[in-house]
């Protein structure tokens, strides 16, 4: 048994290493090829054209013209050497020579700024059309918040100690309404102050203490499952002809009711009451076409009776728990609507960037690098219409994490290039050789405590 469950472990992280790969080789592949196609359009030389870093050697090469294109062996990123300029590759022989009518450094402001956001457009750009892909294929999904009939599931207790019940019915996030159920738990991530329930119908306000996103990040790390979900009734949607429950009588389409007599009228409640009663016998009550039936039948050690309740959203819309709304887009309409899904996006990263820059919040602990990428793919099976939804996530995070003013980014070089432009006097080489070199430490530690964080809980501090 336990080789089989270490196999299946594997492949689940073997597939999500195959679909963070990827999904990173498509953004660096594309963000790399906006400076390289607008510098070939100013008519720049462009030296190398890589896939991921090359120190040392490469896997794979050729030169074409005066380009060398290849795949290097170091995948924590992509790099388009553009002749004449300082970048990560410091080259700093060709930066002594006189310049040249094909570099970088030769051509006008305004040339420089459109290539060196090259990068970041076609990721905006790159979002838009993928989103618009999701809508038109997939469609929008939607649960409105005020379906919910029977509230929300909270599966930590930490929200039991800020003082939410299950059951309760989240109206509004710092005096804000959440329409969509899919909202709420990105709203709570950013709450400032407040949120507004409902609660056996009476409405009350709970006030959230400043550092909940860093308790958030940090159940959400080692949770298994959400940390909340739609609260639903007991109902047996299958039964394994097989198992010892279909041998004591239960059947699909029964509705539990109680166990030993303790009501336990939905899932979180039914969870909890076989729990302390694993490997015993019970009397199970279920509600079958409006009458009482008892069930004697044994609790199975991992606290479950052995059926398959109401799972998907469909099958909650079904039964009356939710209301599931599907909408597929047309050609033309899925790209209004993909920009201002990706616009919806950028701000909830920002607001999340907010949190991060304020050590209070407890955000930072939230910072992860490739083990917390990895970990937002399918593991059971490879989901595209969840791969593309994460990878239009991740070419905005990168679009937005380029334009950030440090030096060796994008966003570096484009304050430098407009301080030319508005002063009229030129960066000196070797004052933009050391900004790259402290730009690329700044970098460098970022991303050690971002893995760190990941496999060692940095954040978490004493």
């Amino acid at each position: 048994m336990s080789i089989t469950l270490l196999a299946i472990n594997w492949s689940s992280v073997g597939l999500k290493v195959a679909q963070l790969l990827l999904s990173l080789s498509i953004l660096v592949l594309l963000h790399e090829f906006g400076h390289y196609i607008t510098a070939r359009w100013f008519k720049c030389r462009v030296d190398k054209f890589y896939l991921f870093f090359d120190p040392g050697f490469s896997l794979v090469k050729k030169k074409i013209g005066d380009t060398e294109y290849g795949i290097g062996w170091l995948p924590l990123g992509g790099y388009c050497k553009i002749a004449g300029m300082v970048d990560e590759s410091m080259d700093k022989d060709q930066i002594k020579q006189p310049p040249q009518p094909w570099e970088f450094r030769s051509k006008p402001g305004w040339q420089r700024l459109i290539i060196l956001l090259g990068g970041v457009t076609v990721n905006v750009l790159l979002a838009f059309l993928i989103y618009a892909m999701i809508l038109m294929v997939w469609g929008e999904k939607k649960v409105p918040t005020a379906s919910l009939k029977y509230g929300i599931t909270f599966n930590d207790s930490l929200f039991n100690e800020l003082g939410f019940k299950n059951g309760d019915k989240i109206l509004a996030v710092d005096g804000n309404p959440v329409p969509e159920y899919t909202d709420i738990l990105k709203k709570l991530l950013i709450v400032d102050k407040t949120v507004s329930i409902e609660r056996d119908g009476t409405p009350k306000e709970l006030t959230m203490p400043v550092d909940l996103i860093g308790k958030l990040v940090e159940k959400k790390k080692m949770a298994d499952g959400p940390l909340i979900s739609p609260r639903i009734p007991i109902l047996v949607i299958n039964v394994p002809d097989t198992s010892a429950a279909y041998k004591a009588g239960l059947r699909k389409g029964d509705r539990i009711m109680a166990v030993d007599s303790v009501t336990t009228d939905y899932m979180d409640m039914l969870k909890n009451a076989l729990e302390p009663k694993k490997g015993r016998n019970v009397t199970v009550t279920v509600n079958r076409n409006n009458e009482m039936v008892n069930l004697a039948m044994a609790i199975k050690k991992d606290a479950t009776i052995g059926f398959n309740g109401i799972q998907t959203l469909e099958q909650m819309d079904s039964v009356g728990v939710i209301k599931y709304q599907l909408k597929k887009y047309g050609f033309l309409e899925a790209f209004p609507a993909g920009v201002a899904r990706a616009g919806s996006e950028l701000k909830f990263y920002i607001d999340q960037f907010k949190k991060i820059l304020t050590p209070s919040t407890g955000a930072y602990k939230g910072v992860g690098g490739f083990k917390a990428m990895g970990s937002v793919f399918a593991g059971d099976h490879w989901d595209w219409e969840h791969f593309w939804t994460i990878t239009a996530f991740f070419s905005i995070i990168l679009a937005f994490m380029n334009l950030l003013p440090i030096p060796a980014l994008d966003g570096g070089h484009v304050l430098f290039t407009l301080g030319e432009m508005i002063t009229g006097r030129k960066p000196n080489e070797k004052f933009l050789e050391y900004a790259q070199i402290v730009g690329m430490i700044i970098l460098l530690a970022l991303m050690l405590y971002a893995n760190g964080n990941d496999w060692f809980g940095w954040g978490k501090g004493k």
